[in-house]
């Protein structure tokens, strides 16, 4: 029987992204003012009862940096979580027969199979069976990124694009090839578990490039890499250490773009 929790932001680590880890998490941003998501919530109960997932239950109102870290433009917004990655979401009151069959389609077992196995072999497989899937696609892009296969690596994680993750890889695949000396640091940093100061390297990186997204990019080579591409790398660690780490929490503040 699905477990139906209340999350808080102070909460969401543990109880959704460490819980992905080892089943679906299905969390519903919704607010008690909303009409729609009021029409949603039962539907999405009734749904998920009988199928091994989580309901998790966001209220956007009292968690703003939640609903902003992942982007919720309009509630009700649905999205599901698995292995720490949102795997597949909607937005907007959905029928009884629409919320169903989005579940049905979250992912077959044999793909949930070959994502857990986690060798290069099923993470073909499962990103053969499915393109978009961002946790097979970062898995097999990392084993291609550290044999040097780099073209193959960016060419797996284009189809799952718009992830945290996958975005971030393939920012730093791209960055690696300027031969940056404070990026080869930083990255060094990272790779042997030194993440404050690999993130102080790449913030550092991202001073030196200026806040235009364009920035370094086309121009004068002196400026630097692009800000946006160390932009990527920077919020993909931080969101690899979760949502509630203190340390990510500090420098997701020092990363974000200012007000213009």
């Amino acid at each position: 029987m699905v477990t139906v929790i209340d999350v808080s932001e102070e909460g969401f680590a543990t109880e959704v992204l460490d819980r992905s880890e080892t089943m679906p998490v299905v969390v519903d941003f919704w607010a008690g003012w909303c009409g729609p998501c009021r029409a949603l919530g039962p539907v999405l109960e009734e749904a998920t009862k009988d199928r091994a997932v989580v309901l998790a239950k966001v209220d956007a109102e009292a968690c703003p940096n939640l609903a902003a870290y992942y982007q919720v433009h309009g509630i009700p917004a649905v999205k599901v979580f698995r292995r720490r990655e949102v795997v597949a979401q909607f937005v907007g009151a959905r029928p009884a027969a629409y919320v169903a069959g989005f579940l049905d389609d979250l992912a077959p077992p044999e793909l949930e199979e070959l994502v857990a196995a986690g060798d290069e072999a099923s993470l073909r497989r499962a990103v053969e069976l499915d393109r978009r899937r961002a946790d097979a696609a970062v898995a097999l892009a990392e084993i291609l990124h550290r044999r040097g296969e780099d073209a193959e690596a960016l060419a797996v994680l284009k189809p799952a694009g718009g992830g945290f993750r996958a975005d971030g890889l393939a920012a730093r695949i791209r960055l690696e090839a300027a031969e940056d000396s404070e990026l080869t640091a930083a990255f060094g940093a990272l790779d042997a578990g030194e993440t404050e100061r690999g993130l102080d390297l790449l913030l550092d990186v991202l001073a030196r490039t200026g806040d235009g997204e364009d920035s370094g990019a086309g121009g004068d080579p002196a400026a630097g890499p692009p800000a946006a591409e160390v932009r990527r790398a920077v919020v993909s660690v931080l969101d690899g250490l979760g949502f509630g780490h203190p340390l990510a929490a500090e420098l997701r503040r020092r990363v974000a773009k200012p007000a213009s």
